[in-house]
């Protein structure tokens, strides 16, 4: 993750705590959408250091209407905001409309929020059109001066959009996450190795990748990690960049163990996952 400098984490420290109570009585009084935007508005200038003149506007023409708020750095928009009332839960169909108008103006970010619960979203423009949650949090509920909280703030941070720490953050979920390290451990270097250890752990004994990758994806891992939408882009994801590193190695030595089956040096395939991990 960037580092976060010291004056802006002493600014999210002190400013979200001043808000909690703010949001807390506004969400108590059930204020309407129109003082949820007023409230945000505030609160993108304080707690995440935009100037609330120049850099943030709610004047954002979109195919004839306009969005609840938008946020610019040198007269380019960097990310949309669109409010619910405070006392909403944000769903679908609220996403999907601040979707709808990141697509129309081709801004890759956009966050829903209702001034409590923050969504943020990387929009793929794409046939169809998909996105990514990117993060989430809970005013009310977060530690302001926690690391790991301020990380998530720091993203929509005046100072983050500076150091691309969204970019930056965006990139890492996608490559560290429990659907792309469960696509590495049914790769067939990883149930080499497996295979490999088992039958240095019982000599003799005959076993083979396939009957390991059913072990893995039905009892190993969790259901959920395995199948499903998000584990087939994983899949598929770990598997160009796995194959992208043995077109790299072809050629290499292997051993040849005693069952008569090639296979590539423990060495060089645990260093094959590992690089097909760094070039994710």
């Amino acid at each position: 993750m960037i580092a976060i400098p010291k004056k802006v984490a002493d600014r999210l420290g002190k400013e979200v705590a001043r808000f909690q109570p703010v949001l807390k009585g506004a969400k108590d009084r059930d204020v309407n959408e129109s003082d949820t935007v007023t409230i945000i508005a505030d609160m993108l200038a304080t707690v995440f250091g935009f100037d609330k003149y120049t850099e943030i506007t709610s004047e954002q023409a979109i195919r004839g209407t306009y969005c609840d708020l938008a946020v610019k750095l040198d007269g380019k928009v960097k990310y949309l905001v669109e409010v619910k009332a405070i006392g909403l839960d944000l769903k679908e169909n609220h996403l999907r409309q601040a979707v709808n108008y990141g697509v129309n103006e081709g801004i890759q970010w956009v966050v829903l929020t209702n001034g409590v619960d923050w969504q943020v979203y990387s929009l793929k423009f794409e046939r169809p059109v998909s996105w990514d949650l990117v993060t989430s949090f809970n005013i009310l509920e977060l530690n302001p001066r926690h690391g790991e909280e301020q990380d998530k703030l720091f993203l929509l941070c005046r100072e983050g959009l500076g150091k691309a720490a969204i970019e930056v953050y965006h990139e890492r979920i996608q490559s560290v996450n429990r659907f792309v390290i469960g696509a590495i451990i049914r790769t067939d270097a990883v149930l080499e190795v497996i295979r490999r250890e088992l039958r240095r752990s019982a000599p003799g004994l005959k076993i083979a990748t396939d009957e390991i990758a059913k072990i893995v994806s039905s009892d190993v891992l969790k259901r959920e990690v395995a199948e499903g939408e998000l584990a087939d882009k994983a899949w598929a994801k770990v598997k160009k960049s796995t194959g992208k590193v043995l077109r790299k190695r072809n050629g290499k030595p292997s051993e040849v163990p005693a069952d008569g089956q090639t296979v590539e040096p423990q060495e060089q395939v645990c260093a094959g996952a590992a690089e097909a991990t760094e070039e994710q």
